[in-house]
C-alpha cells in the first residue's frame, strides 16, 4: 500500500514530505524552535565577525528569506516548500563566497535539507553545501588545511546521524503505540465477546426454563382439559363449555409461550438451519476477502447453545481475516461425522506467530473468548498458523457431550 506522504514543518508551516514520518505536534514545535534558534545564532555570529557591507545586506535578506518560511498565517505546498528552501540555500550560497565565516550556517540548513526534501535529492543535496563549505574556506588566510575540510564533512554527518536517530526513536514510538492500540482493542473485544457470551447464555437458559417448565405445564394443562371434556357424562353442556375454554386458554398461552422460546434464538438462527445460518455469514463478506462455504455430511440437529457457538465461531474469525489477516480467499467448512461436528474457517492470509495454544502472542484477535464458549460445550479449539502461511481455526464438538446438555 502506498504511504500517504507525511506532514512536517519550519516553524509552524506545514509542508509535506514523503520520507519523514509524522512527528507529534509538542515534538514538533520544540525541533522548530531549536532549528530557528541556531539559524539566526549562527547567522549573526558570522556577520559579527566582520562582515562587510556587501555580505550584511546579503545576511539580512537570508534571514528575511528563512522567516517567510516561519510565518504560520501560510501554509505551504511540498512544491512551494522545495522553493523556499532553494532560495534560502542560492541567499546562503552568495552570503558564504563573500563571508566565509557564514559557513556554519550550513547545519541548520543540512537539517532542512533531510526534512523537506526525499533521501535521493536530500544526500546529494548536503554533499553539495558541503562542498561550498570547503571551497569558502580556502579562500581564507592559510588557504585550505586539513582542518577546513574535516570540520564541515563532520557537520555533515552528525546532521544526517542526528535525522536519523530521530526517525529510528519515531518508529520505536509509532510500534509501541500500535503495540498498546492492539492491546486496547484486545480488551475491548474480548469484553464484547464476554458481553454477547453472557447475554446468549442467559437467552439460551430463559429458552430452557420457559421450554421445560411454563410450556410444559401449559401442554399439561391442554391435555388434562381434553381429557375431562371427553369423560364428562352427556347433557353437562355447561361444564364441558367450561373445561373447553380452560383448553382453548391454555392452548393460546402455549403458542405464545413458544413464540417467546422462539424470539429468544439468534436471528440469523430463527428461520434458518446451521448450514444455512453459516452460508448466509459467508456470502456477506467479499469482495476481498473472497469467503466460501462448504458442508460434508448430512446435517444432524444439535442444541440452540451449538449452534449459536459455532455461528458466532464463524463470524469471529472472519471478522479477524477481514481486520488482520490481508488474506483473498476464505472457506469455511461445516462437517458432520459420525461422533462429532467439525468447523473449519481457513484463509490464505499472512499469518502470525502462535504462542504456545496457538493464539497469537498478545492475544489481539480475540480468540480467547472462543475458545472458551467452545470449551464449555465440551469442545476444543485449535488454531494453526505461521508467517506467511495463513491461519486455519478448527472446533470440534462432540455429539455424545451435545446430546448430554441437550437432555
Amino acid at each position: 500500500m502506498p504511504r500517504e506522504p507525511a506532514r512536517t514543518a519550519v516553524g509552524s508551516t506545514a509542508v509535506t514530505s514523503t520520507d519523514a514520518p509524522p512527528v507529534h505536534l509538542p515534538a514538533l514545535r520544540v525541533m522548530s524552535a531549536a532549528l530557528h534558534v541556531m539559524f539566526y545564532a549562527l547567522l549573526v555570529a558570522g556577520l559579527l565577525n566582520g562582515a562587510g557591507p556587501g555580505a550584511i545586506v546579503l545576511g539580512v535578506l537570508l534571514g528575511a528569506a528563512y522567516a517567510c518560511g516561519g510565518l504560520s498565517a501560510v501554509r505551504v505546498s511540498r512544491q512551494a516548500s522545495r522553493f523556499w528552501l532553494a532560495g534560502v540555500a542560492a541567499l546562503w550560497v552568495a552570503l558564504a563566497v563573500l563571508d566565509p565565516a557564514a559557513g556554519y550556517v550550513v547545519f541548520p540548513l543540512y537539517l532542512l535539507c533531510l526534512h523537506l526534501l526525499p533521501t535521493r535529492w536530500s544526500l546529494p543535496v548536503i554533499v553539495l553545501l558541503t562542498g561550498v563549505v570547503v571551497a569558502a574556506q580556502a579562500t581564507t588566510p592559510g588557504g585550505l588545511t586539513p582542518a577546513k575540510v574535516i570540520g564541515p564533512c563532520v557537520g555533515a554527518l552528525v546532521a544526517v546521524l542526528t535525522a536519523y536517530g530521530y526517525s529510528v526513536l519515531y518508529r520505536e514510538s509509532a510500534t509501541r503505540q500500535r503495540l498498546i492500540d492492539d492491546l486496547v482493542r484486545t480488551r475491548d473485544e474480548l469484553a464484547a465477546s464476554q458481553r454477547e457470551a453472557g447475554r446468549l447464555a442467559e437467552r439460551g437458559r430463559l429458552a430452557r426454563e420457559i421450554h421445560d417448565t411454563l410450556a410444559q405445564g401449559l401442554s399439561s394443562i391442554v391435555l388434562l382439559s381434553r381429557s375431562a371434556e371427553s369423560s364428562l357424562p352427556d347433557g353437562a353442556e355447561s361444564s364441558r363449555e367450561r373445561i373447553r375454554e380452560i383448553g382453548a386458554t391454555a392452548a393460546d398461552n402455549l403458542a405464545e409461550a413458544r413464540r417467546f422460546v422462539a424470539a429468544l434464538t439468534p436471528p440469523s438462527l430463527q428461520d434458518a438451519t446451521l448450514p444455512e445460518a453459516l452460508r448466509r455469514v459467508a456470502a456477506g463478506y467479499g469482495p476481498v476477502p473472497e469467503v466460501s462455504f462448504h458442508q460434508d455430511g448430512d446435517a444432524c440437529p444439535l442444541p440452540v447453545e451449538a449452534e449459536v457457538a459455532l455461528l458466532r465461531l464463524a463470524q469471529e474469525a472472519l471478522a479477524n481475516v477481514r481486520r488482520h489477516a490481508d488474506a483473498h480467499r476464505a472457506a469455511v467448512t461445516l462437517s458432520y461425522l459420525d461422533d462429532q461436528v467439525t468447523l473449519d474457517v481457513y484463509d490464505d492470509g499472512k499469518g502470525f506467530s502462535a504462542g504456545g495454544d496457538g493464539t497469537p502472542r498478545g492475544g489481539r484477535f480475540g480468540l480467547h473468548g472462543m475458545r472458551e464458549r467452545i470449551t464449555d460445550l465440551g469442545g476444543r479449539l485449535e488454531i494453526e498458523s505461521a508467517p506467511g502461511e495463513g491461519t486455519v481455526v478448527a472446533a470440534s464438538l462432540p455429539l455424545t457431550a451435545l446430546q448430554g446438555a441437550a437432555r
